[in-house]
């Protein structure tokens, strides 16, 4: 009689076990939190051809790239994993090349993006026209830009993140460098 009993319970205990089967579903793919720092900026001064605003929480280190262009430089965002490429060239009977080349730049994420805005930038105190590329989707380079004077002066920049492109996960990053390039070009001066 006691064998039954302990083999009943048994039984409805295997029962119970087997009767309690859920579906688990996956849960999506989350993203570590980003803790952005304050808004805060200080005027470039390096002494070369070009000057603007440019956020205190980045390292602006000379391009190390090899070449020997002078006043290039990068917009180090370390705690973003991101840099801004600004090169410089002086305007001599070349602005039609410089424009062209700037536009291929930016046009050869096009493979990648979902869309390409253009975004016209004047600043007719400071002399300083250019224009806002920015790229949508999972582009290399979610934005570069042009600004110039037409006559003497010419910058190019270019934003990349040292991470795979995925316009979820940097949403809230790109927004963020978005707002200071728009400082940088706003700021934007020619030296001489």
């Amino acid at each position: 009689m006691k064998s039954a009993v302990v083999l009943c319970l048994i039984v409805v205990v295997i029962f119970m076990a087997s009767a309690c089967k859920q579906n688990h579903t996956p849960k999506p793919r989350g993203y570590f939190r980003i803790d952005l720092p304050e808004k805060e900026y200080q005027q470039l001064n390096l002494g070369y051809p070009y000057n603007f605003e440019h956020p205190k929480y980045v390292a602006i280190e000379p391009d190390s790239t090899g070449t020997t262009e002078p006043y290039w430089i990068n917009i180090d965002y370390k705690k973003l994993n991101g840099k801004i490429h600004i090169s410089y060239k002086p305007v001599n009977d070349n602005l039609y090349a410089l424009l062209e080349d700037s536009r291929k730049f930016a046009y050869k994420h096009a493979i990648k993006a979902d869309a390409i805005n253009e975004r016209l930038f004047q600043s007719p105190d400071n002399n300083v026209t250019g224009i806002l590329y920015e790229i949508k989707g999972n582009a290399a380079s979610p934005m570069q830009f042009f600004a110039t004077d037409s006559l003497k002066h010419f910058i190019r920049g270019s934003v990349y993140f040292n991470a795979v492109p995925n316009k979820d996960s940097l949403a809230p990053v790109i927004s963020f460098v978005h707002k200071d390039v728009i400082r940088l070009m706003e700021t934007l001066k020619w030296s001489n």
